[in-house]
This record gives structure tokens, sequence and C-alpha cells, in this order.
């Protein structure tokens, strides 16, 4: 039987930030906003537009290179869009009752966050010539099949 040490810890502040799930951790400086930086454009129209929430950030004890985001409200199908230029990519979604999804991003050269707007513009090019090409198959079987709409 093992025995037991004699010294006591304080339990009650064992836990290193490392070990706390970011949804658990407080918001940090390094947070950054994934805007273009334009700013003073469009100052009349922010008065008329809602504003949405931040919808991702950058997590803690990231690099240029390398790079932990977390987004709000996203699933699979973004986690699996980015390939060129990627060393590591990988996605989780800490638990399905949480609406979050947090992604790693490691680069060979250039920024994480660069690889990963790149990522999302290319998943929008894919999700539109998508859709042009269903409209274009449904009009055309539509017209052999005499339905008009």
């Amino acid at each position: 039987m093992p025995g037991r040490t004699k010294k006591t810890q304080d339990l009650s502040q064992d836990a290193d930030m490392d070990d706390v799930p970011p949804s658990a951790q407080a918001a940090t400086v390094e947070d950054a906003e994934m805007g273009d930086g334009v700013e003073g454009e469009g100052e009349e129209e922010e008065e008329e537009e809602e504003t949405e929430p931040q919808r991702v950030k950058i997590l803690p004890g990231s690099t240029d290179t390398a790079a932990s985001f977390e987004f709000t409200d996203e699933g699979h199908t973004l986690g699996n869009a980015l390939r060129p230029d990627v060393e590591f990519c990988a996605y989780a979604i800490p638990h399905p009752s949480e609406p979050k999804m947090n992604i790693r991003i490691q680069t060979y050269s250039g920024t994480a966050v660069d690889a990963l707007k790149k990522g999302l513009v290319d998943l929008q090019d894919v999700c539109d010539v998508v859709s042009d090409e269903f409209w274009t198959k449904r009009q055309a079987f539509n017209a052999a099949n005499g339905i008009e709409h």
C-alpha cells in the first residue's frame, strides 16, 4: 500500500490556466478582433445597423504562426476548411451543449490569422460554386420536365 505524504497542500488554487477549459477562462488583452482594420468607413451606417456579438476570438498562448481560435455557433463544416500553407490544423467542439468550436492552426510560413482568413474566403467561394451549379442544374431539370417556376 502506498504511503501518505505528511505535507498537506492547499488544493483550492491547484488548477493551472492551461488545465482550465477556454470557455471558463477570462478574456485577455490578446483576444483579437478579426476585422479588416479599416476605420472610418461606414460610420453613418454603424448607427443604423445592429452590432453582432463577436463570434471568434484568439485564445491565450497563441503566437503569430501557431494560434488557437474559439468560434461561437459553428460546427464541423467550418472546422475542416483549412489546408494550404498549414502545417497543423485541428478543431474540437468541447461539449455538444456549448455552441463553441475551437480551432488550432500552425503554419509553415505566414500567420495563423492569415491562414484562417484564407480558409474562410475559400469556403465562401466553394459555397458560391455549389449554389450556382445547383441552380443551373435545377433550371435545366425544370425546363426538361416542363416545370415552370
